[in-house]
């Protein structure tokens, strides 16, 4: 028998949907470039249901417990009095989500000897330290692309409601006014603008399929150059370096995960070498941008707009200068957890646990940490090393709600 911990979010304050705004799913069976969608051998939900927050367990527990194993799901993770703290200690498999992570520093690593898996339920592993996995020879594993168009989406909605200025628009009408020439001081087009992505992954790549037919420029930075064919068909530039790129660009899209090299990436310097009035939008991991460089940014002028839906650390506290500063677009982490892409993330999470538990092996794509190194997706899209320095400060968000 094995113990499995599984952190998600909360409910909705309503209460646990009894129904839903739309009637199911449209039916996906393979992503771009032909990845297929996760295969568990069996679902025990309805997909369009909530499967990421407490109640709706990622449809795990009766599956597990039809197997003998002892599923605990939580949503209470932060500081050392929590649930989850508690429960770490023999438990031999945990499962996290980047939208609520379930922070696995090194220091809660050895305090879990019994652990040997640790699954993110979605994409995005860097609540987990990887490098204490790798000393450790625990397994590491996410859903990945579970999300990914999820996640580019919304993405190109906050590019277009920063330049458009939509959100303070809205606000004018909530407030019970007409105020045209407030909205559109800040309002611009997208057209003929220059736009580049911070690596062009499965959600970099997705991004500039979609902004393409608005007549924009594309350019983007990789470790990994794009096909010859794919930099056609896009007419995307190439960019050496980061500097170079966000040299010319008008709009900044960062779609590159959080490791030792890429962390801090957006500082003061990098800001100051942006074009004045540039807008740079988040989807990938706060930790990329330094926090107050941001904000100085946006205070000073130097950018006209940020928009992301990472912070750092998750929940952030309710004094967290990204919730007051001026002119962003920010939500809280919900871009890779739509209801379709919980159905996809909850199913690979049940194959990942399918195959561990019989034997057989995950799919090579799904991992991040194996046999005591970067391994998979892993290997493609981190490095060894930590990133979770600092995520102790969630536990104030708690303590102040």
């Amino acid at each position: 028998m094995a113990k499995v911990v599984c952190v998600l979010y909360e409910d909705p304050i309503t209460g646990y949907p009894p129904a839903y705004a739309r009637d199911g799913l449209p039916k996906i069976d393979c992503y771009p470039g032909g990845q297929t969608v996760p295969t568990p051998k069996a679902l025990d939900f309805q997909p369009g249901a909530l499967l990421g927050s407490v109640s709706g367990e990622l449809g795990l527990r009766q599956y597990l417990e039809s197997q003998g194993h002892h599923l605990v799901v939580t949503f209470d993770k932060d500081g050392p009095n929590s649930v989850f703290e508690h429960e770490l200690v023999d438990a031999d498999i945990i499962i996290s989500q980047p939208f609520w992570p379930a922070y696995l520093t090194a220091e809660r690593i050895a305090k879990a000897p019994k652990l040997k898996l640790a699954i993110t339920a979605g994409i995005g592993s860097d609540h987990v330290d990887l490098q204490a996995a790798i000393d450790r020879g625990i397994t590491v594993a996410e859903v990945t692309y579970s999300n990914s168009i999820s996640v580019s989406e919304h993405a190109v909605m906050m590019i277009l409601a920063l330049v458009r200025n939509y959100i303070p628009s809205y606000q004018w009408v909530v407030k019970g006014g007409w105020n045209i020439a407030d909205c559109v001081a800040r309002s611009y087009d997208v057209e003929g603008m220059h736009v580049g992505t911070v690596a062009a992954g499965r959600i970099g790549l997705a991004i500039l399929r979609r902004l393409k037919p608005f007549d924009v420029h594309l350019h983007y930075f990789d470790r990994q150059r794009l096909a010859e064919p794919v930099e056609k068909e896009l007419n995307v530039v190439y960019h050496p370096t980061v500097e170079d790129m966000v040299k010319v660009c008008d709009v900044i899209t960062i779609n590159a995960p959080l490791h030792p090299q890429t962390e801090n990436l957006f500082n003061d310097a990098l800001l100051s070498k942006m074009k004045r009035g540039a807008y740079i939008v988040n989807t990938a991991r706060a930790k990329i941008c330094n926090r107050d460089a941001i904000v100085r940014a946006l205070e000073s002028g130097q950018l006209a707009g940020y928009a992301g839906d990472v912070w750092f650390p998750q929940p952030p506290p309710n004094d967290h200068p990204w919730r007051t500063m001026p002119h962003h677009g920010m939500t809280p982490h919900i871009s890779g957890s739509s209801l379709a892409a919980q159905a996809r993330y909850a199913a690979g999470t049940r194959e990942i646990l399918e195959c561990w538990f019989e034997g057989r092996p995950i799919r090579n794509e799904y991992l991040i940490v194996d046999g005591g190194k970067l391994a998979g997706a892993g290997a493609h899209s981190y490095s060894a090393g930590n990133a979770t320095g600092g995520s102790e400060e969630a536990a104030k968000f708690k303590k102040a709600t």
